[in-house]
């Protein structure tokens, strides 16, 4: 049996009272008659003063009104940063000013706003200071929709603005999750209703459950908590919220915008599967997949384990007589390649006997290139030999081969004596030392003139891309170009070439076509 709210807690899941006829309902009970003040029979009226007529007048009022019911249009409804609700109740012939203090005001399952019918139930209170008498509102119910269907289209209208509706937000659960996540009563029969057929379609799937309740005050902070520590473990691939069918109040923990977002904040896909496939509650928006029921959950993320191993041969069989024949295709087609192509055995006798045939040419425009190069070197060697020292040092070894001979005769013809022997050997050392010092001298000064004279050459300019013009018919070096003239005849020596005979020219002779000013 449910406990009784106390008087000054709201009851969300009360049944609403009836809607009043008129603007307001009469109290219950009926109000006791005032105190009515006897006055004298002899005097006039009794003169009272404010304070007195006002504290009669809020007796009158507190105690005649203390429980009511009126209905009308909330205008200047504003929250105050304390907590406290201030509106004024409005109908074609009257205004009410009310408050809802912070207590009851943040019970409140939907958002009141200027406009709004509603029916507020609560006493009536005078305010001394200002003469004022206003309503302490302990409750509000709209007319029309009831308050929890109101709060859950406001909520359901501000979730939809931010885009957590969108289709593109929603994330696609894993074909055959390592783990599933539950978020529900361990005790209920959703759970049961969900592992039996999870576990019919794939024994062995493993399944964790964070227990919470899912009805009544609190239920939906626990609901939280649980998405929230499913979410923070790596081994979770997805995550059911479910629990069975009810009324509206029963459901409305899955109403409640913190577990709106909880479910829009989880690391992986939310599935919700909450009540019956009539049933829709706000997580149902904003989960990424929704079930109509817990079995029906179960069914969307497990696959039949038969099917899936009998799908899986299928797809094997169906592999591997693919790659059979792909094989097979491929044999027959290099078998036809090898016929097309012959022996290559033939083609690579071809390919060698031209490889020899280069080769042949090769050496040979090789042998002509060092032949020709080796003439050259020669010819190079007679001419520094014909202006070598050397003949000059042949005629002197000559001479001294005679001097020697012509000593050796006088020493033989005088008297041997031991000192002139000395004396004659002292001598040919130091002739041998002379002629060894000056044949050195005169090779490092012929090495020297011959790089002088090859950098000086006139060859070596040719070769650096220069040339010389001339004038045929007198022989004159053109320097500039207005020393010839157009149609006159010139000659540009381009090299030379050394001969037998002397050097000669390499020329080209041509014409001048015209002329360019320096």
């Amino acid at each position: 049996m449910s406990a009784q709210p106390k008087p000054d807690q709201f009851d969300l899941f009360a049944p609403r009272a009836a809607r009043p006829e008129g603007p307001a309902v009469a109290p219950l009970p009926a109000p006791p008659p005032p105190a009515v003040l006897e006055p004298p029979l002899a005097a006039g009226p009794v003169v009272l003063t404010v304070s007195e007529l006002t504290v009669q007048v809020k007796g009158l009022l507190e105690a005649g009104f203390s429980r009511v019911a009126v209905s009308g249009e909330l205008s200047n409804c504003r929250r105050q940063s304390s907590g406290h609700l201030y509106f004024t109740l409005k109908d074609a012939g009257a205004t009410l000013g009310a408050v809802m203090w912070r207590r009851e005001a943040v019970r409140l399952p939907f958002d009141p706003h200027d406009g709004l019918e509603v029916v507020c139930h609560g006493r009536l209170e005078v305010y001394p200071p200002h003469g004022k008498y206003q309503l302490i509102a302990e409750r509000l119910e709209p007319l029309g929709a009831g308050a929890l269907t109101l709060a859950f289209e406001q909520l359901k209208a501000k979730l939809g603005q931010e885009g957590l509706f969108e289709p593109g937000r929603k994330r696609a659960p894993p074909f055959l999750p390592r783990k599933i996540g539950v978020v529900t009563s361990p005790t209920g029969a959703a759970l049961r209703d969900f592992l039996r057929v999870l576990h019919l379609r794939y024994p062995g799937l493993p399944v964790l459950v964070a227990p919470a309740r899912v009805q009544g005050e609190g239920a939906a902070a626990e609901i939280v908590v649980a998405l929230q520590s499913l979410s923070a473990r790596m081994d979770v691939d997805v995550v059911v919220v479910t629990r069975g069918g009810g009324s509206m109040e029963d459901l409305w923990a899955f109403n409640e915008e913190a577990v709106a977002r909880a479910i829009v904040g989880c690391r992986v896909p939310v599935v919700s599967a909450v009540g019956h496939e009539i049933d829709f509650t706000i997580a149902d928006f904003v989960a990424d997949r929704r079930a109509p029921t817990p079995s029906g959950a179960a069914e969307m993320l497990a696959p039949v384990r038969r099917e899936l191993e009998t799908g899986v041969a299928l797809l094997v069989r169906r592999l591997r007589r693919g790659l059979e024949s792909t094989v097979r295709q491929r044999r027959e087609r290099l078998l036809r390649l090898r016929f097309g192509l012959g022996d290559p055995r033939l083609a690579l006798a071809d390919r060698r006997l031209a490889v020899a045939d280069l080769e042949d040419r090769l050496q040979a425009g090789l042998r002509g290139a060092f032949e020709g190069r080796r003439a050259a070197l020669r010819k190079l060697r007679e001419r520094l030999e014909a202006r070598s020292p050397r003949a000059d040092l042949a005629q002197r070894t000559r001479l001294l081969h005679a001097l020697r001979t012509a000593l050796e005769r006088s020493g033989r013809r005088a008297i041997a004596l031991p000192a002139r022997q000395v004396a004659l050997a002292q001598l040919q050392g130091r002739i041998a030392s002379a002629a060894k010092a000056l044949l050195q001298q005169r090779q490092q000064a012929l090495q020297i003139s011959h790089a002088r004279l090859h950098a000086i050459s006139p060859q070596r300019v040719f070769e650096r891309g220069y040339s010389v013009t001339r004038l045929s018919r007198t022989g004159h070096i053109v320097r500039s170009s207005n020393e010839a003239v157009a149609g006159e005849e010139i000659d540009v020596v381009l090299g030379l070439t050394d001969e037998v005979g002397g050097v000669r020219e390499d020329r080209l002779r041509a014409i001048v076509t015209g002329s360019c000013d320096p």
